[in-house]
């Protein structure tokens, strides 16, 4: 299946101050996260923002906040996006049939979102180099699991290109610096 633009939207999950900190590889995923997130921004992709009991939790990370504040946030209890009526709502009134998921924790709220976005007839795609969990082996397993159940795996330099298609697309020089 190819990843095109006009049918898909960006899920953030969770990447949030106070948990951001205790995650392996959490300085190239961020670094990671920022290329994707500013790729997808130049391909105009919608995107929906997650975050888990800002109380607790804290606000989405300083560096992707000042990113993303624009578009639509949901705070959320459960650990999927996608128990989150809200979420639900907006996910489906922007009619895409590809989700790209990316953010943490891989092993629990990624994973249950990405296995209820599967379950409801969308295609996942997870940006596997943006994703990360406390553990290593967390990460590692998640990502087997949702490959197992169905997930695309990719990583954000192949999904830029990806949506990119072509040389010759307007926004080939600008992905390429973003890469770079």
């Amino acid at each position: 299946m190819r990843i095109n633009i006009e049918d898909s939207l960006f899920c953030l999950v969770d990447v949030q101050e106070r948990l951001y900190p205790h995650m392996t590889n959490k300085d190239e995923t961020e670094k990671n996260l920022l290329t994707l997130v500013k790729g997808l921004q130049l391909h105009e992709v919608p995107f929906i923002v997650n975050e888990q009991y800002k109380k607790g939790i804290g606000e989405t990370i300083p560096s992707l906040r000042e990113l993303v504040d624009g578009y639509p946030h949901f705070e959320k209890t459960t650990f999927s996006c996608y128990k989150n009526e809200p979420t639900i709502e907006a996910i489906k009134a922007l009619g895409k049939k590809n989700v790209i998921v990316a953010g943490i924790e891989t092993h629990v709220c990624v994973l249950q979102t990405c296995i209820d976005l599967l379950e409801d007839g969308f295609n996942v795609v997870l940006v596997t180099d943006c994703c990360t969990s406390r553990k290593q082996k967390d990460t590692d397993m998640a990502i087997t699991r949702l490959v197992q159940a169905g997930v695309i795996p990719t990583t954000y330099e192949s999904l830029l290109f990806e949506l990119t298609v072509n040389a010759k697309h307007p926004n080939f020089k600008g992905i390429s610096s973003l890469v770079k």
